[in-house]
């Protein structure tokens, strides 16, 4: 009898983004279900951190150094990984960013927020689906599932280029399911809620330092009170939730499903 942790058993996962935050919580889940997880992250210090972490849970940990923004660096690392795999049945596109590397100097998202993002978040995902998917191709099969945020489904003043940037996380979703229908490939988006990663403790500083009427906060306690005031069930994502949506978007129960986004943030956003 098939038990929940093999439901994935010896598929093989590529995760980008997988060094840090929900990368890591990602494959921790797939890791315990029993999948060959490849990491591409362009943060060589963790990537090793976190493959010693993962290698515990489960079958050994490939690592690979890439910039997802750089379409060559990707083909050349994807070249690799599908040698060393085989085959790829799983990508999770997990790399992203709230903004350039000094958004918290700035008040509001600037010409560099908007490139970073959009960079990053937007054409690193549609770079890394598109080598991927050449793989996948060939065998007729594929699950990709994209990051994206529920920040991508409202207004949001004070980043709009992160927001803007998820929503085409969203949109590029559906273009790709579509497009790879025919070809047996499953492409999902899930969308987390308020998650406490070095990201969201990054945008809390910021919103600090900008609003004196949280000065005396500390970030983790501004975001268990943001949690407080938003979450309809009054407590916080975590990185495993996540990788809980993703386990079973890449597994075959969710053979049907493609073109979908998946909230899960305690019920913050509801659609």
């Amino acid at each position: 009898m098939t038990t929940y942790y093999e439901n994935l058993k010896n598929k093989t996962v590529v995760i980008t983004g997988g060094a840090s935050g929900l990368g890591v919580g990602i494959a921790k889940i797939l890791a315990k279900q029993g999948a060959i997880i490849s990491l591409v992250d362009i943060n060589s210090l963790n990537l090793q951190k976190t493959k010693k972490e993962i290698d515990k849970i489960g079958n050994p940990v490939l690592t690979f150094i890439c910039d997802v923004t750089n379409q060559r660096e990707v083909k050349k690392t994807i070249e690799l990984i599908d040698t060393k795999m085989n085959h790829i049945d799983i990508l999770v596109n997990s790399a992203g960013v709230i903004g350039a590397t000094n958004i918290k100097k700035s008040k509001t998202a600037n010409l560099e927020d908007w490139d970073a993002t959009y960079s990053i978040n937007v054409k690193g995902t549609a770079i890394v689906s598109e080598e991927v998917a050449s793989k996948m191709k060939k065998n007729n099969y594929g699950k990709i599932i994209n990051i994206s945020s529920h920040a991508g489904k409202y207004p949001n003043p004070i980043n709009p280029a992160y927001s803007a940037s998820k929503a085409a996380v969203i949109n590029l979703t559906q273009s790709l399911a579509t497009k790879w229908a025919k070809n047996n490939i499953n492409v999902n988006v899930i969308c987390p809620g308020s998650i406490w990663t070095p990201m969201w403790e990054k945008n809390a500083k910021k919103t600090i330092l900008e609003d004196k009427s949280k000065s005396h906060l500390t970030p983790r306690k501004f975001f268990l009170q943001f949690i407080s005031d938003n979450c309809p069930l009054q407590r916080e994502q975590t990185a495993e939730d996540i990788g809980n949506g993703v386990a079973f978007f890449a597994s075959d129960d969710s053979m049907n499903i493609t073109g979908q986004s998946l909230n899960i943030n305690g019920g913050t956003i509801m659609d």
